[in-house]
């Protein structure tokens, strides 16, 4: 156990957070301790404790933040609960957008959705659980993002807890949350003036899509966040559904709110997924039944010149797409991603999640970042990039190029980084930014600026280029 003290959302009743080790797993979790001030009151509680805490054991979804053990401790001269959470490095999505606003007016409407689509699809599986889990305090404090774009809820059991600790008898505060005034407009007019409803979180969820787009709703210097500056900010998306969508979740009465499964169905998310996604899935569901590393295996025994599918029109000539046309090191990403639930399946209803790979620990550089709104560069990378690919794109309204490069390390690990590009920004702007950000090394750096140069000079005249090394 470590004695750094970290934060991971507003938990009602905790004392203290540290950030520890799990020497059997070999990676970073928080140990989390609730104090009682007296054993009696310890005991009165006990079993509704047990069965919470069971209860939290069971939540498994690839967008909430992972409970992973607890136990009960009962001294001469103490009595504490102590639990064990998955630690998130990264930092929470208010530091994100409070990063990402010191460059950008909006947040690119892609993003917007895909970061929408994962909450609700946290938010879903919540509400379905038996009994139903409302959560109760969320907030951008609490929902984390991670460098691959994967979206975590932290703090679930804020409401759990509200309920069953005593108040008086625990030595952290009960209801920190709405202590912090800056976070006062993500809680709904009816919030702890009625029993708990999923309306709630709805109404939470609406506070944090609109944050999202807009980076930051302007409190005008007030103290807190007025109706007034929800509803103008609201007014001010420039895309009619994203305007129709968040207001639906903030509207006054609680019962006209949706509930966030039919919200996955409203127009501005819902698609119909690609046999590409839909295939993605049926492989990690049943990869127990195949050989490992399978999909590498097979990319490389492929005759870049054969082709896999072909279209055939009667007015004009036929389109063959060719093994050439995609990128193994691309589809392997998008296989990790799928895989780690960034792209659920919105449409059907889970059972059981995919699992998630508990993250791996990180360095010392990277846990001072979660102090801080504005983190500071991280150690510097020293993997190197074995195998690079680009796609860049075209936007017909301005004259930026969104770039998505997706690089493989040499320990086979997937990194995948967007930006829009302006015409006179350079491509050595670009990777000592990367290198600045510890996404690269610094030797790599000659490497990937003259594939970015050969990559763009490629783009110009043409409305796409893909191109891969």
């Amino acid at each position: 156990r470590c004695s750094r003290s970290v934060s991971q959302g507003n938990v009602p009743g905790v004392e203290s957070a540290s950030l520890a080790m799990d020497t059997e797993e070999g990676v970073e979790v928080v140990w989390n301790e609730v104090l009682f001030h007296d054993k009696k009151v310890f005991k009165t509680v006990e079993d509704k404790m047990k069965e919470m805490f069971e209860n939290l054991m069971q939540v498994d979804h690839p967008n909430i933040i992972k409970f992973h053990k607890y136990w009960l401790d009962i001294g001469d001269n103490h009595a504490r609960v102590v639990f064990i959470t998955e630690y998130m490095s990264s930092g929470s999505l208010k530091q994100f957008l409070k990063k990402t606003k010191k460059n950008h007016k909006c947040m690119n409407v892609k993003a917007w959705k895909r970061w929408c689509t994962q909450i609700l699809s946290a938010l879903s599986y919540l509400h379905s659980c038996d009994p139903p889990i409302i959560h109760g305090n969320l907030t951008c404090d609490t929902i984390f993002i991670q460098h691959n774009g994967l979206i975590k809820i932290g703090s679930v059991w804020h409401r759990l807890f509200v309920n069953v600790f005593p108040e008086g008898g625990v030595r952290g505060k009960l209801h920190q949350n709405r202590d912090d005034k800056r976070n006062l407009h993500f809680f709904s007019p009816e919030y702890g003036s009625c029993e708990d409803d999923y309306a709630i979180d709805i109404f939470s969820f609406g506070i944090c899509a609109l944050e999202m787009a807009v980076l930051e709703i302007q409190a005008n210097g007030d103290s807190v966040v007025s109706k007034e500056a929800i509803s103008n900010t609201g007014q001010s998306l420039e895309d009619p559904l994203m305007r129709e969508f968040t207001q639906m979740c903030v509207r006054h009465n609680p019962r006209l709110r949706p509930m966030a499964h039919d919200l996955l169905f409203h127009r501005v998310l819902f698609e119909v997924h690609s046999l590409k996604l839909l295939a993605a899935h049926c492989l990690i569901n049943n990869q127990y039944m195949l050989p490992e590393n399978c999909v590498e295996d097979k990319t490389k025994s492929f005759d870049p010149n054969g082709v896999m599918a072909e279209i055939i029109h009667k007015d004009r000539p036929r389109v063959q797409l060719k093994y050439s046309h995609v990128s193994p090191l691309e589809l392997d990403k998008f296989l990790e991603d799928v895989k780690n639930g960034i792209y659920p399946l919105m449409n059907f209803a889970s059972t059981r999640p995919h699992p998630v790979p508990r993250a791996l620990s990180m360095s010392q550089e990277q846990v001072e970042t979660v102090k801080t709104p504005t983190p500071e560069p991280q150690e510097a990378e020293t993997r190197k990039v074995v195998q690079m690919h680009c796609n860049l794109e075209s936007n017909e309204e301005t004259t930026k190029t969104h770039l998505t490069l997706f690089l493989k390390l040499d320990d086979k690990l997937h990194r995948q980084l967007s930006c829009d590009i302006m015409p006179n920004d350079s491509s050595r702007d670009l990777v000592n930014e990367l290198i600045h950000h510890s996404f690269i090394s610094e030797e790599d750096g000659d490497k990937i600026v003259a594939f970015l140069e050969e990559a763009l000079n490629r783009h110009r005249g043409s409305a796409s280029a893909i191109t891969t090394i």
